[in-house]
């Protein structure tokens, strides 16, 4: 069992002044298919704190609504308005800035795509006559070497490509490695000496917009929890909003304390920021 660190007093009034929290999953809710112990109990603990959250996630290989029902299944019931991913940034961006762009080679899964398809967009073949206005690179464990060959053809050719999120690996509790989207993203780079023209995701701070507009908040008001440095400690830098680091994921205590950004708060897990939070709320001001 870890005591929770005593915050400073500056870190203290912010967390006196948290509404929201956005919550990364894997790695900070659960790991792989395991959710972690703590995670009800604090879910429990912003309801009767009256805070609201978002779960915000870098992978795409689900769908909204496959998220839904995953999180649903391991006993995590939530909306469409408490959920996020980089696959809806992704097409919230293309619709934004490439309205020409309808055509799209993806590497992603069936729900990836299905969701792309869903938002009004073509999927084209494995075919070098079925020509795309750009290539989509996610995360993809369905992925053939056949259509990674073909992405970076089509990128050879001078098709833009866009990434969903820059994670170099996903975490699992399995005994192996999944290679991620920005990991994915530098073998194509490699091979076509090109970089994506946008890489969506963690950490953009656009990812926070939608949450800060759906809910009326101030960046000041929110709290973002995640277990990477690069992704979601950046992003919450660059948004204005309070980081918090857990260690029950792929950052270490090591890492943490070389960062830079470094995390306005390193805790254990998410157990220690509900102690910390009803402890905010009950101190004197």
């Amino acid at each position: 069992m870890h005591a929770t660190p005593s915050p400073t007093p500056a870190t203290l009034a912010r967390l006196r002044g948290i509404r929201h929290v956005a919550l990364d999953l894997d790695g900070t809710i659960y790991r792989g298919g395991t959710v972690f112990p703590w995670t009800g109990p604090f879910l429990a603990c912003l309801r009767e704190l009256g805070l609201s959250w978002t779960f915000l996630t870098n992978n795409p290989s689900k769908s909204a609504a496959d998220y839904l029902a995953h999180l649903g299944r391991m006993g995590i019931p939530a909306g469409p308005a408490e959920l996020h991913t980089s696959a809806q940034a992704t097409i919230g961006w293309l619709q934004r800035h490439r309205p020409d762009w309808r055509r799209l080679f993806a590497l992603g899964t069936p729900s990836m795509q299905a969701e792309f398809a869903a938002a009004g967009f073509s999927l084209t073949a494995d075919d070098p006559a079925d020509a795309p206005d750009a290539v989509v690179v996610g995360f993809d464990p369905t992925l053939t070497y056949a259509r990674l060959g073909r992405a970076a053809w089509w990128i050879q050719q001078g098709k833009s490509y866009v990434a969903t999120n820059p994670d170099r690996v996903c975490p699992t509790d399995q005994p192996t490695v999944l290679i991620d989207c920005g990991a994915l993203c530098a073998l194509l780079s490699s091979a076509t000496t090109r970089e994506p023209e946008v890489v969506l995701g963690k950490p953009d701070p656009a990812m926070l917009d939608g949450i800060l507009a759906r809910h009326g908040l101030r960046a000041d008001e929110v709290a973002m929890v995640g277990d990477r440095l690069y992704t979601d400690v950046l992003m919450a830098h660059r948004a204005g909003v309070l980081s918090v680091l857990v260690l029950s994921g792929e950052a270490t205590a090591a890492e943490a304390a070389a960062a830079d950004p470094a995390p306005h708060l390193v805790l254990p897990t998410l157990a220690e920021l509900g102690d910390l939070l009803a402890a905010a709320r009950s101190s004197p001001r």
